[in-house]
């Protein structure tokens, strides 16, 4: 049995002894290292869904992790007990049109860790054991490299994603709306990939502060400076998920730019048609990540980046419902982990 963080409906995170899965021949026993709140975690637990993908059974949250191998397969070749790793959240088919095109994050029969989306739910990575295949798993073995910094390559991924759905922004001024996690890893990854100028606009002040630490070339309250945002931009990249933002983006952008949707916006949002054809915008959509994984366990590994200050707190497994909650809070975190609960170890 294994300490297990679970969530049955709104506002019903559990703590629950659940079972742990059988090793088979190509599967690895993983302690927990770090496992990051992500927006849909939140969701999930405030509302019991995102958008429509509702629990119908209890669910394991969890997608953005890293782990210790404790116990490898017979015909695991790639890592052994001891190794730290990054763990992909993703796992396509392989066989849809999709998959056979090079989406593989639009695949058909996606099998995407801590996920409703389908039913039996897959369930995610919130747990103090877990059994994944080895296909999943990256290692990395650079002692000076966190557990807490390997599993933030998911998000990072997000970001390298959004900047290929650009189509480029080498040269380029680019506006990041939104200074959360998502954000903040889309400029980052902006910066790696030549852009001439990273701007990233929020309505707070503290994840601008750390927008700031992760490379933005300036930073600006949207609420109070927007105007100051008008027509400069090739690029925007919408990772705040609000109407407000989406707005700020097609002001924000020349005639002829690109915008493109990281964050998820409201259900019920009319659609700006008008200014889009008017001024010949692409506006696009950027989901989950298409093989960007490795390369953002690169890019950490290597401290090409640096996320450390999106860490804002770790706290044990055993205080997951603390950990949500400040999670919420967006005046006192950006990125809160998990970690495996040191007393249950011992």
């Amino acid at each position: 049995m294994t300490l297990t963080c679970r969530i049955h409906g709104a506002r019903d995170l559990r703590l629950e002894d659940t079972g742990v899965a059988e090793l088979g021949p190509t599967d690895v026993k993983l302690g927990l290292g770090a496992g990051g709140i992500c927006g849909s975690d939140l969701h999930y637990f405030q509302h019991g869904r995102v958008g429509a993908f509702v629990i119908r059974e209890p669910l394991v949250p969890g997608h953005e992790a890293s782990g210790v191998v404790a116990a490898v397969g017979a015909e695991v070749i790639r890592v052994k007990p001891g190794d730290k790793v990054a763990i992909d959240p993703s796992h396509p088919c392989g066989r849809c049109d999709y998959c056979r095109g090079g989406r593989l994050n639009l695949c058909r029969n996606m099998f995407f860790l801590g996920s409703a989306s389908i039913f039996p739910h897959a369930q995610g990575l919130f747990a103090q054991t877990l059994v994944m295949p080895e296909r999943q798993l990256t290692p990395v073995n650079e002692a000076e490299i966190s557990l807490g910094e390997i599993a933030c390559a998911e998000p990072l991924s997000i970001g390298l994603h959004a900047v290929q759905r650009a189509g480029g922004v080498f040269g380029k001024r680019v506006l990041v709306t939104g200074a959360g996690t998502i954000g903040c890893m889309c400029a980052i990854a902006a910066r790696l990939a030549g852009a001439a100028e990273v701007v990233v606009a929020d309505v707070a002040e503290r994840p601008l502060k750390i927008a700031r630490q992760v490379g933005a070339d300036r930073v600006v309250r949207s609420d109070i400076d927007g105007a100051t945002l008008a027509d400069r931009f090739d690029i925007a990249l919408e990772a705040a998920g609000a109407a407000a933002a989406l707005a700020t983006c097609l002001t924000a952008v020349q005639r002829g730019g690109r915008i493109v949707q990281v964050g998820t916006l409201p259900a019920e949002l009319p659609f700006p048609a008008n200014s889009v054809m008017a001024r010949e915008l692409d506006y696009v959509g950027a989901f989950r990540a298409n093989g960007e994984f490795d390369s953002a366990v690169q890019a950490i590994r290597t401290r090409r980046v640096d996320v450390r200050p999106l860490i804002s707190a770790q706290l044990p497994l055993s205080r997951a419902l603390e950990a949500f909650e400040l999670a919420l809070d967006r005046s006192r975190s950006t990125k809160v982990q998990l970690v495996a609960d040191q007393d249950l170890l011992n």
